[in-house]
């Protein structure tokens, strides 16, 4: 019986009026039975990444075991899927000493000291293989986490510990059971068939937190009015940590097994063999571990994740690198505390800490009031960072930031920089708690927190430093892509008085002599940037809409919009209702946009617009793809995620489209499918938490009945 066929007669064995009437006997079996099959789906769920039942569907078993072994507590065992909920508070952690210490790692920064440490293993090996050997090499992303060791008895967890200071750890096998990607017992999943548990084996592995996760926690942390974490690693370390593990219960912990210490079994000879049978006995590994027979191939992965980390959904601060063969690693042996037979290449840092100077307002093009630092500069991946974001006031008080403190900031890939929290020990006498100022830096009016909002706002519609935003906006390549016309000129054009409202872009024609005599401007260049206003006027509709700056409105959502209503007037006189009827719209994003057309000075710029030969009405290009009712996709809202194999993303939202659906740039409880590719993010794990159906290339062609291409 496959585990589909075994979920599905449990679940009618849950249903059926004799579950409630079982005897111990009669439950004994089903009990196991239930374990077996959660387990299974446990396994494909955390190992394989490929859940084949809905999550109501896996929490119906639950309750249906939690039931049997509330009314037969005597066949409660500590592995039992429903005994990860945390046992009593501990009163300190117990010292664990390892059987063969977990050494440290030493460090490449470069490429050339991975090559010259792969010289010395090649060295190392040429009495044994030959003045010609070439090791393969594992190579492994280094998670950034907190390593742990776990050891099984007879394919039970027995013992959980963390690394410490190699030689002794601290035990914490109670947490370590709460954590679901751990097994409680081995082995699981598609080998459980086929593969006995060694009488005895610890495996080796990392405690971390995902980014989506951890943003989550951090939030509910705020609203509790708790502290919050730093980063993903402090809170996967303080979460394991915790002496109560009914909090480690309720922490969104995650595992991956990365290596095998004493087992009194036969085990593969080499690393990735390794990696392969631990995920049959029921382990998650990391997928993107590979192995390479040349080093030079080896750092060619080391170098595409050192630039393609952020596509994660958790942290890494390097690559580790393996030689493969076992028997060529015993010949290596080891230094002092540290194999020879491996390396950690280690990123460039993006993290530093430096001081806070100052925390200054921005206005953006909405109003919105984003607090902002002002660092002592400090390099960090090899640029200099001096000022970075602080969000808003919630995440500055929350973390308790104060001028004056050394602090933590981070840099991820091409991400703004963002101060990520105080070194509170560092902190010098007379700080003070920040907290937003009553009125605009720009303006002086008084500014408001909108109810359910974290950002203040100036609603002056004299605002100068809003309105410089909002030119800047207009004019963007997604907005109106007026060639020429960039943020230096629009401040330039609003504090010269030339642009006062956003009509008077398509006036400056008028003005070609002023703009002469500006520094820098000769003919050519103010003929060009007028040709290139003119040309703006013939822009789609979708892209006039997104450039007004209504809140809430993006580049999607405009082109939503757009396939609904065919020109501005039919959207000012929309009503919430016929907004919210949208598929993929919402009522904040409805409310946002009626309320923008009830005032009077907006309705009069789209007037002026279109009385100076701006396009307000929707192109051919945009008209909506009429498709049967009975079209696969019909009325169906997709999210996609990740790089697909063959299809670009322009390709797969056309195709959507075309077959009825419509796109969103966010998961929500509305959405239908999410569309996953390679490494897509936080998405795909908000819709699993969320139960939205997952597809991948293959199953969207498959669900809109179009032959996938050659």
């Amino acid at each position: 019986m496959n585990l589909i066929e075994a979920t599905r007669t449990l679940r009618d064995e849950i249903r059926s009026q004799e579950f409630a009437t079982l005897d111990i006997d009669e439950a004994q079996p089903l009990i196991e039975r239930l374990r077996d099959v959660i387990r299974a789906h446990n396994y494909r769920y955390y190992v394989q990444d490929q859940p084949v039942i809905a999550d109501a569907e896996f929490d119906e078993l639950m309750r249906g075991l939690q039931s049997l072994e509330e009314r037969f507590p005597s066949l409660i065992t500590p592995e039992s899927p429903t005994q990860r909920v945390g046992g009593a508070p501990l009163e300190k952690f117990q010292k664990v000493r390892h059987p063969v210490p977990l050494l440290s790692l030493g460090n490449g920064m470069t490429p050339g000291d991975v090559r010259a440490w792969y010289e010395r293993c090649r060295k190392g090996l040429m009495p044994t293989y030959g003045a010609n050997v070439q090791p393969a090499v594992t190579a492994e992303l280094k998670i950034d986490g907190l390593a742990i060791a776990l050891t099984y008895v007879n394919g039970r967890l027995e013992v959980a510990a963390t690394r410490g200071d190699g030689r002794v750890g601290e035990n914490i096998t109670a947490n370590a059971r709460t954590v679901q990607s751990i097994p409680l017992r081995i082995p699981v999943g598609d080998g459980a068939g086929s593969l006995e548990a060694p009488e005895r084996i610890e495996v080796r592995g990392e405690i971390f937190m995902r980014r989506s996760r951890f943003e989550t926690l951090n939030e509910q942390l705020a609203e509790r009015g708790e502290r919050t974490f730093a980063n993903p690693r402090n809170a996967a370390a303080g979460s394991i940590r915790q002496l109560d593990p009914r909090i480690t219960a309720k922490r969104p912990l995650s595992f991956f097994a990365y290596g095998i210490g004493p087992v009194t079994a036969d085990v593969p000879s080499s690393q990735c063999e390794q990696l392969q049978w631990l995920k049959a006995l029921g382990f998650p590994v990391d997928p993107h571990t590979k192995r390479f027979e040349h080093i030079e191939d080896a750092l060619e992965y080391c170098e595409h994740w050192a630039n393609a980390r952020d596509t994660l959904d958790y942290e890494i601060d390097g690559v580790v690198l393996k030689i493969d063969d076992d028997a060529q690693k015993e010949v290596l042996g080891f230094i002092s505390n540290a194999p020879r037979w491996a390396i950690a290449y280690k990123f460039p840092a993006r993290e530093a800490t430096t001081i806070l100077k100052d925390i200054i307002l921005n206005v953006g093009r909405t109003g919105a009031i984003k607090p902002e630092a002002v660092l002592e500069p400090v390099e960090i991946g090899g640029v200099t960072v001096s000022q970075a974001t602080l969000h808003n006031e919630d995440y500055i008080v929350s973390r308790d930031i104060r001028i004056g403190d050394t602090v933590m900031v981070k840099r991820a890939g091409d991400v703004i920089p963002a101060v990520i929290g105080p070194v509170v020990e560092a902190r010098p006498e007379g700080t003070v708690p920040w907290h937003m100022p009553a009125h605009c830096p720009a303006c002086g009016s008084e500014i408001i927190r909108l109810p359910g909002e974290a950002d203040y706002y100036c609603v002056s519609t004299e605002c100068p430093a809003q309105f410089i935003r909002l030119v800047e906006h207009f004019v963007s390549r997604n907005a109106m892509d007026i060639e020429g016309f960039g943020s230096k000129l629009a401040i330039l054009f609003v504090k010269q008085g030339f642009i006062r409202h956003l009509s008077d872009i398509y006036r400056l024609k008028d003005r070609r002599d002023e703009l002469l005599q500006l520094e820098g401007f000769g003919a050519k260049k103010v003929d060009n940037l007028l040709a290139g206003i003119e040309a703006s006027k013939h822009r789609t509709l979708a892209r006039l809409l997104f450039g007004l700056g209504i809140r809430h409105v993006g580049q999607t959502t405009a082109e939503l919009i757009v396939s609904h209503f065919e020109s501005m007037d039919a959207l000012a006189a929309a009503r919430k209702e016929d907004l919210e009827a949208v598929p993929g719209i919402g009522s904040v994003i409805a409310e946002s946009i009626v309320d923008w057309f009830m005032i009077d000075d907006n309705r009069q710029l789209i007037r002026d617009l279109e009385e100076l030969g701006v396009n307000t009405r929707r192109l051919p290009e945009e008209a909506p793809v009429h498709v049967e009712e009975n079209a696969p996709a019909a009325g169906k809202t997709f999210v996609l995620t990740g790089t697909l194999p063959t299809l670009s993303r322009k390709e797969a939202e056309d195709l959507i489209k075309q077959h009825g659906g419509s796109v969103s740039s966010s998961v929500s409880k509305n959405t239908d499918y999410v569309v996953a590719g390679e490494s897509p993010g936080s998405k795909l794990e908000k819709a699993k938490v969320l139960g939205v159906t997952i597809l991948d290339e293959a199953g969207l062609m498959d669900l809109l009945g179009v032959e996938a291409s050659a």
